[in-house]
């Protein structure tokens, strides 16, 4: 996997981990917040109909409290109640029963079969009592009582709730009740519906984690392209000074070796032809003056050849000295200190300390560039009397720091010039190919230049 999409990867993946932590948690929060609001519905819907029963049976207990009330307890007259709470009907499967208080049938208006049968020992599907249960809550003075039985308009045993009284006078048990998958119809519409609200919820969650995630993948594919572009320009711009470099050193070089090297060579051999000539001349004549006037043009040839060979060994010293690879970067630089001392003039005070010879070959090297280059702009810019170089090897790496006492200069306003500041620059491009970190602090009292290099650069 490339960086660009290990860093999108990492930029998506917590995205995406947290909508779905978020998710779960909405889905969480939905699930118990359906299942509060469930019981809460529940709740009031049969404590609506717990009154509601309460009030059918007040208005049957009315309807006949004439008849109840009257102190009469014949046949006719319990005939008459009958007939009445058997007129009393709300819907087709609401209705007033009655039972005796040993668990006789007296009236049932939808389950007429019933009427004269004992149904005292009659258990439900779970084996509960259900008249015993009945009679016993009458008996506690009346009240609620949730039992299973025969829905009149399905012919199905479902779950019910009643509302029993007791009359004494009479020794009757009276009640009403409703059935109860009226509710559970009406609750399962309600669980269908936040179910819904859920799954719509989570959809919402998803999509907007899907576009969240392109708009991120986007986001760094744009950026991949832009830092790509910008990437590209900065490869060009630093090829186009290597090249730069490279032709500015051949010229350097060719300046060198035709000022320097190429005229004492033509001024060698134009010596040597000249004290061939006395040399013949004198043999020839026999005259020792003409031999010792060759013999002192063959020995300023030789010091010429002594001059050429300390040209060449300055040549090669400055495209690598040899001493850094034989002694390390601390002697390299105590003797690009002492060379700068002799040809400028102006005294390099050179330090070392720790150790300074456990870095990789290319960051000695590196330091060793810049520190040409800087002694290079003093000598060009700074007007400095005096120069320091100090190197510090610590466990993590090497720092090395070049102060003069010039004139200064504005560091950032010459390095963001694009006609200037090329060394400074090349400096900052030689650290960032390590690793390394460069700094430079300019002021009118002189210049201090830091760089660091880790050991592992």
């Amino acid at each position: 996997m490339k960086l660009r999409q290990k860093v999108i990867f990492l930029a998506i993946t917590p995205l995406i981990l947290a909508l779905c932590a978020i998710a779960l948690a909405v889905r969480h929060q939905s699930v118990l917040l359906a299942q509060q609001q469930r019981e809460t519905i529940q709740q009031a819907y049969l404590s609506s109909k717990e009154a509601e029963l309460k009030h059918y049976v007040a208005l049957a207990s009315h309807s006949i409290a004439h008849l109840y009330d009257s102190g009469r307890n014949d046949e006719a007259t319990r005939q008459e109640a009958m007939r009445i709470l058997g007129s009393l009907s709300y819907g087709d499967d609401g209705y007033f029963f009655l039972y005796d208080m040993q668990g006789n049938t007296l009236m049932h208006p939808r389950q007429p079969e019933l009427v004269g049968q004992n149904l005292f020992g009659l258990r439900d599907e779970h084996g509960q009592p259900t008249i015993q249960n009945l009679l016993q809550r009458a008996r506690a003075g009346g009240g609620l009582e949730r039992y299973m039985w025969v829905k009149p308009s399905t012919q199905k045993p479902v779950a019910k709730l009643g509302y029993v009284i007791a009359m004494p006078k009479w020794g009757w048990m009276m009640g009403t009740g409703i059935y109860l998958d009226d509710v559970d119809q009406a609750l399962a519409k309600v669980d269908v519906q936040q179910s819904r609200n859920i799954h719509s919820t989570m959809l919402w969650i998803a999509g907007i984690a899907i576009a969240a995630a392109v708009a991120v993948a986007s986001s760094g594919l744009a950026l991949n392209i832009s830092e790509l572009r910008v990437a590209d320009a900065k490869l060009k711009v630093l090829a186009q000074r290597v090249v730069e470099s490279q032709e500015e050193e051949r010229a350097r070089l060719s300046r060198d070796l035709h000022d320097g090297i190429s005229q004492w060579l033509v001024s060698i051999k134009l010596q040597i032809e000249a004290g061939i000539i006395r040399l013949t001349s004198g043999l020839s004549s026999g005259k020792p003056e003409q031999q010792q006037a060759a013999q002192a043009v063959f020995e300023h040839a030789a010091d010429q050849l002594s001059n050429v060979m300390a040209e060449v060994r300055r040549i090669s010293h400055n495209l690598r000295p040899a001493i850094l690879d034989d002694l390390g970067l601390a002697a390299a630089l105590h003797h690009l200190a002492k060379e700068y001392t002799l040809s400028s003039g102006t005294p390099v005070n050179f330090e070392a300390s720790g150790r300074t010879d456990e870095l990789p070959d290319v960051a000695n090297t590196v330091l060793f560039r810049l520190a040409q280059e800087a002694l290079t702009n003093i000598e060009r810019h700074a007007g400095a009397s005096s120069i320091g170089i100090t190197l510090s090897g610590e466990a993590e790496g090497v720092t090395l720091r070049i102060r003069d006492d010039g004139r200064g200069f504005d560091a950032e306003g010459i390095a963001l010039h694009p006609q200037r500041g090329i060394g400074l620059r090349n400096m900052m491009e030689r650290m960032d190919a390590i690793g390394g970190r460069f700094e430079i602090l300019s002021s009118t009292g002189g210049t201090i230049v830091t760089a660091y290099a880790a050991n592992n650069s």
